[in-house]
């Protein structure tokens, strides 16, 4: 293995593109077909509904995986339905990473101390169970939340130092509140989402790799153009994780900002808009999802080739 940033940026240049596919699984939007099945298996339980949303997971991933570097499974569709959710989450996650996929696990874990450190042995490093090391969900990276400051931080970059690893920081968040505290000036000359900009940067200047680019990545929402574009000053050597492309309001023309002039430097996340393409669709029915993931995601691409600089 290598530096986690030069192994997404060879999975970039591998596959031609930049797109991150949501993993955001909604029972009431898989297919029909493939939750009747575990139904009529399992009742209505939680069995099910993990069965279903594994099946259903599987299928993106099949579809899309000779087209993206990355998945982001988001562990709150998953923890919702209890231990068979979270079952069904570590099976996707072992699935991905075997079809040849990095996976950034969308957690927006954070704490400090001990606790930070069992987060992350949990999603990046190993867990010593009675004398002997084990992997427990073996992502490629995490999202966390560096409210607490690097205390909270210093955890997780350290795992990702030892496991090769990746974390992206929550900087500026694609939510329509988020201005409501990232926006606010700090001593009368940043905003904090600038501040904790320049703090990320040197964070993650240890963390550099041969491609000229950090493990430690930031959380940018593409629904901010102007503030991704301030970002990309303070934080040349940082990838941003981008949220918030189709179905949150962002489009090609909102992400430009996010690349540097290499054209790296971003990967764009698409959820809704890929993986249940196949609803309002003339063109596809419910057993096509599939067909239906694998020309949204063509599609996506075509339209970040619009502003990707290389």
């Amino acid at each position: 293995m290598k530096n986690f940033a030069d192994r997404l940026i060879s999975e970039i240049d591998k596959k031609g593109s930049s797109i991150c596919v949501g993993l955001d699984p909604r029972l009431s939007q898989i297919p029909g077909f493939i939750v009747e099945k575990y139904l009529e298996e399992h009742g209505a339980t939680f069995a099910a509904a993990g069965g279903a949303i594994l099946e259903f997971n599987k299928g993106i991933i099949e579809a899309v995986k000779d087209l993206v570097p990355c998945v982001k499974p988001q562990i709150a569709f998953y923890e919702q339905y209890g231990i068979e959710g979270l079952k069904a989450f570590q099976e996707t996650c072992s699935y991905a990473k075997k079809a040849g996929l990095i996976v950034i696990v969308d957690a927006k874990r954070n704490d400090i101390g001990s606790t930070a450190e069992a987060y992350a042995n949990a999603f990046l490093g190993k867990v010593d169970v009675f004398g002997k090391e084990q992997s427990v969900f073996n992502a490629d990276a995490l999202t966390v939340n560096g409210y607490l400051g690097f205390d909270g931080i210093k955890p997780f970059a350290e795992a990702c130092k030892k496991y090769e690893k990746g974390i992206f920081v929550l900087i500026k968040t694609s939510n329509p509140s988020s201005g409501d505290l990232q926006d606010r000036t700090v001593d009368g000359n940043y905003t904090l989402y600038e501040m904790f900009g320049h703090l990320l940067e040197s964070w993650g200047a240890d963390e550099i790799g041969e491609k000229g680019y950090s493990s430690i990545g930031a959380v940018v929402g593409a629904t901010y153009s102007e503030q991704a574009k301030k970002l990309r000053k303070i934080m040349p050597n940082t990838i941003f994780l981008v949220p918030g492309y189709g179905a949150q309001g962002g489009d090609a023309s909102d992400i430009k900002p996010c690349y540097n002039e290499d054209g790296y430097g971003a990967i764009v996340n698409s959820s809704r808009g890929i993986i249940f393409a196949y609803e309002g669709s003339k063109k596809f029915k419910p057993e096509d999802y599939k067909e239906a993931a694998r020309e949204a995601t063509l599609d996506m691409k075509k339209d970040l080739k619009s502003v990707e600089v290389k």
